[in-house]
């Protein structure tokens, strides 16, 4: 539970003005001018390099399909990141924060299942989930609950276990083995970052004030804020989502399909290049008959967990010291999870 100290001592709670631990979002700020002219600049730099080096050498059917992977990325995933904004608006400025003592246990170790289990009924993409998981955590939600919530949500929701389950008929231990497994490594992330994480490691995202508005402005200053923040990071992680999918021959990853315990990294590592929604990776997992069932189902589970455009998200709302610790993380967990479930299931 968290609490305020009053001046006689006692320990207070105010529902609409509690605010996470000062210790959860350390270090300078940086002006935000100097951020763009600095930003400015290495785009510049980007430009003139492509355009005397990279452009010779590109071939007009590879940009083709670098520019159709890269707008397909961008427009599958944005209509649910801009879902996942307007919830966590919604839940900054509607939503009190006594709402979540009530609904999550007091203690962050049992708060971490229970958030893990709410990800089973919000239909949504990872891109929705980094921006709710940053409200949540705004809200005076324990991180380690949050954390959870973002990596279940886009993983097992009623949405990704239907197209799961059409992509692999007469297959419900597809269904059943990418539910568990997913949940699982949502959890034990939750449980490890609470044990060993530090409040400076993780920058919490600030949210916009808007006393003289009223909920109402402070749900518009949420939204602007969060859409011009995560929409940036989305084009970076779609870019290089498009790139390494035209970089990396198809041939290649055939050839490492036969490989044994080999092909479930190969598949891991390919569900992290590809980049694509948790609504849509079933289909190309169950295309990908060549791999063993414990393969494709570690590409279902981390896929929705550790991805670049997901990457560029979490760096950019919690800090790249956050991303460097908890995305290894979560992929060895999700690789590790993955050949167990896949090994008593499949």
């Amino acid at each position: 539970m968290i609490s305020m100290t009053d001046s006689a001592g006692l320990r207070t709670a105010d529902d609409d003005d509690l605010l996470p631990p000062p210790d959860w979002a350390p270090g300078r700020p940086v002006a935000p001018g100097t951020r763009a002219a600095w930003g400015f600049a290495a785009l510049a730099a980007v430009l003139v390099a492509g355009r005397l080096w990279v452009a010779p050498a590109v071939d007009g059917r590879a940009l083709h399909a670098w520019t159709t992977i890269f707008v397909a990325i961008c427009v599958q995933a944005l209509p649910f990141l801009v879902f996942g904004v307007m919830l966590s608006a919604a839940i900054t400025a509607f939503v009190p924060a006594a709402f979540w003592r009530r609904v999550l246990p007091s203690r962050p170790g049992a708060a971490v299942p229970v958030a893990g289990a709410m990800g089973a009924v919000l239909p949504g993409c990872e891109c929705a989930s980094v921006p709710v998981a940053g409200g949540l955590m705004a809200r005076g939600v324990a991180p380690a609950a949050a954390l959870t919530f973002l990596l279940a949500a886009p993983a097992i929701n009623p949405v990704v276990l239907v197209a799961t389950a059409v992509a692999f008929p007469g297959s419900p231990q597809m269904v059943v083995g990418r539910f568990a497994a997913s949940l699982l490594v949502a959890v034990l992330a939750g449980w490890i970052w609470l044990l060993v994480g530090r409040g400076e490691w993780l920058r919490v995202p600030p949210r916009p004030e808007a006393a003289a508005g009223g909920r109402w402005e402070a749900f518009r200053q949420a939204m602007r804020h969060d859409i011009m923040h995560a929409g940036g990071f989305l084009v970076v992680g779609g870019a290089a989502a498009a790139t390494i999918n035209v970089a990396v021959p198809a041939d290649w990853v055939d050839g490492l399909a036969g490989t044994g315990p080999l092909s479930v990294l190969v598949l891991a590592l390919l569900a992290v290049l590809m980049s694509i929604c948790s609504e849509a990776d079933a289909f190309v997992a169950a295309s990908l008959s060549q791999f063993s069932p414990t393969a494709r189902l570690a590409f279902l589970v981390v896929g929705p967990m550790v991805d670049l455009k997901l990457v560029a998200l979490q760096a950019g709302f919690f800090g790249r010291r956050f991303a460097v610790r908890f995305v290894p993380l979560t992929f060895a967990l999700a690789v590790a999870v993955s050949v167990l479930v896949g090994g008593a299931l499949l």
